[in-house]
């Protein structure tokens, strides 16, 4: 018996849960061998395409039962690899439909090669393939879109994909390592608090039990342990819903307010260490877009809007915004960027030389690499820094506790009477 699937999906991720249904099936193979088994797919037509794919000629087909699986999402690097697969296969001579179908039955992700699917179908039907990536904003945005249209006036597609899968790669690359930045230290100070909390609730009330027995008044830091146990211990619902409720609500005004999230960017600016890698990233992500834009072909007006939308910050959003009203009146980029107050002296500087030299995506694309480098270095410096930190403040925390328990036995002398 020969057993066919039409979907293999890895679930690498959580997502929405998506029915598929398994079908059992007799017909004959290319050489009319009779042949049965079963089949996966999101439909009975799915069913028989993949079998019709795989040489069989349907003699009879039921649906058996239906399984539920947990669709894995769409994320930015499977946009960005199909990006950079669309540039190779466009540069090997593949037509951009034939490419996209290709992809799409390829693709380990239903949803991906469902979103494939109807974009190569949209392209096969006479619709520009920046049209029909338009519709999906959540996958593919703005700028996106305006590189593929430019491309598509230009007629060099190839070359814009390679421009976008470049600068897509570099973008996430660049969110991997503020994500790192950010993440070591939360986790660390996270488990410390649960260590802590652990301690008290459940460690520190055994010993105060043993020294009831001791008749005597404990030193004042074990006092002091011992009521903050005695407190948490009865109330440790104060604390926690504390924390879920400031969670909760911060992430309510990043959604609903974004004047909230715009001081909250302001504010990430101010930050010890952290604070200069924000920036740095702010502005390699600002020099990279508006390069990668500006090289292909989009007007500077219109690159820079772009520019300020990436930069992924509301302090530099705003300056550029600026920035792009001051290029409108007539007035040179780098002396507008000068008027914010905003920018490096050495980002301006670069934007002047490119520009009398008229290659200022080239030293666009320059400025984006230096802070990229910068962030990588100073990501790299911060991890070495915090670990020697963290070690100290757990030491502080944990260490604290134990000298608290064990200070009334070191003095056993004087307290037991």
């Amino acid at each position: 018996m020969a057993t066919t699937t039409a979907l293999k999906t890895k679930v690498k991720d959580t997502g929405p849960k998506r029915k598929i249904f398994q079908y059992s099936w007799k017909g004959k193979n290319k050489k009319g061998v009779k042949v049965s088994g079963t089949v996966q797919g999101v439909s009975e037509e799915a069913a028989k395409a993949e079998l019709k794919r795989q040489g069989v000629t349907i003699v009879s087909i039921s649906k058996r039962t239906t399984i539920d699986i947990l669709e894995p999402k769409i994320k930015p690097m499977d946009i960005a690899m199909f990006s950079r697969q669309i540039c190779t296969m466009l540069g090997a001579g593949v037509p951009i439909i034939q490419s996209i179908e290709l992809l799409s039955g390829s693709h380990e992700k239903g949803k991906m090669r469902e979103l494939l699917g109807n974009i190569a179908n949209e392209v096969a039907g006479g619709v520009p393939l920046s049209q029909s990536l338009s519709k999906y904003p959540q996958y593919f945005n703005a700028l996106y879109c305006d590189l593929v249209a430019a491309g598509e006036q230009s007629g060099a597609l190839e070359t814009i994909y390679d421009r976008i899968a470049t600068y897509q790669e570099k973008s996430e690359l660049l969110k991997s390592k503020i994500k790192k930045a950010l993440m070591y230290p939360t986790v660390v100070v996270i488990v410390a608090i649960l260590v802590t909390a652990i301690l008290l609730m459940f460690v520190v009330p055994q010993f105060e039990d043993i020294f009831k027995g001791f008749g005597a008044d404990l030193p004042a830091f074990t006092k002091f342990v011992v009521e903050l146990s005695r407190w948490l211990k009865s109330n440790w619902v104060i604390p926690f819903f504390s924390i879920v409720g400031v969670v909760v609500l911060i992430r309510y005004c990043l959604v609903h307010y974004p004047k909230f999230k715009d001081f909250l960017d302001i504010a990430s600016l101010k930050l010890p260490v952290v604070g200069e890698i924000l920036r740095k990233a702010a502005l390699a992500r600002f020099a990279s877009t508006l390069s990668t834009t500006f090289a292909a072909g989009i007007p500077l007006v219109d690159a820079l809007v772009s520019a300020a939308g990436a930069s992924g910050n509301a302090l530099y959003r705003d300056a550029v915004l600026d920035v792009r009203n001051e290029v409108m009146a007539g007035m040179q980029m780098h002396m507008a960027m000068r008027t914010t107050m905003v920018f490096p002296p050495m980002l301006t500087q670069m934007v002047m030389i490119g520009e009398e030299a008229g290659s200022i995506d080239d030293m666009l694309a320059k400025i984006a690499g230096i802070y990229q480098q910068e962030v990588d270095d100073a990501v790299d410096g911060l991890s070495s820094m915090l670990e020697p930190l963290i070690m100290v403040v757990l030491g502080v925390l944990i260490g604290g506790l134990v000298v608290a328990m064990y200070l009334p036995i070191f003095t056993m002398g004087d307290v037991i009477k």
